[in-house]
């Protein structure tokens, strides 16, 4: 008689439910308390969540496709956080929908780079890499310095992300079009950047 191995075995759509099931039932296991888990679903203290610049700054980030080539994730390992500096906790990134983390590094982590650097270093690294970083292989973005901030939308992209938990108020919603009056997509960028990670880098 055969086992339910064998027959396991010689039925395909049989061994491709169970797959699937055990698949399942081992990411479930492995991520739903996650969601229980303060760590993972509380703000650290003192975040607040992107202003209008700076959420247009991260649309634009997403966009032009920086995570491609960067990470937003420092390691807990003593090589990670000497170079970048306190390691990454997801409390830094309730806000973030989706959030940028992530292991691609072409070009260095971003996770810390917040006060690093002035906002004209960014101007000109934006434009033209290679005339701060020589070595860069990162291509430049002139024509954000030229192209307006989209005012338009903002205040729809605040409510959706208001029903999805980010605590924008009626006020800051209402403001977010005037705050975008007059800028263009590289300052809401380079606003974006200069407020990576400064939240946790700054605490005692």
């Amino acid at each position: 008689m055969a086992s339910f191995h064998d027959k396991i075995e010689k039925n395909i759509g049989l061994m491709m439910v169970l797959i699937v099931l055990t698949v399942s039932i081992g990411g479930l296991v492995q991520i739903v308390p996650l969601f229980f888990m303060h760590s993972t679903t509380e703000p650290v203290a003192g975040l607040k969540p992107y202003d209008a610049v700076r959420l247009t700054g991260r649309d634009v980030y997403v966009r032009e496709g920086c995570y491609t080539c960067h990470s937003q994730m420092i390691r807990p390992f003593r090589a990670e956080t000497e170079r970048y500096g306190h390691y990454s906790v997801a409390g830094e990134f309730v806000y973030d929908h989706p959030f940028q983390w992530g292991s691609k590094r072409t070009g260095p982590d971003l996770a810390r780079v917040g006060g690093r650097y002035s906002d004209e270093w960014h101007r000109v690294h934006l434009v033209n890499p290679r005339d701060v970083v020589p070595e860069s292989i990162m291509p430049g973005y002139p024509w954000l310095a030229n192209t307006a901030a989209d005012a338009d939308t903002i205040a729809a992209k605040m409510t959706a992300l208001r029903k999805v938990g980010v605590p924008y108020t009626d006020a800051e919603i209402a403001a977010a079009p005037e705050a975008l009056k007059g800028k263009t997509e590289q300052d809401a960028l380079v606003a974006y950047l200069q407020g990576l990670g400064t939240v946790l880098s700054n605490r005692p």
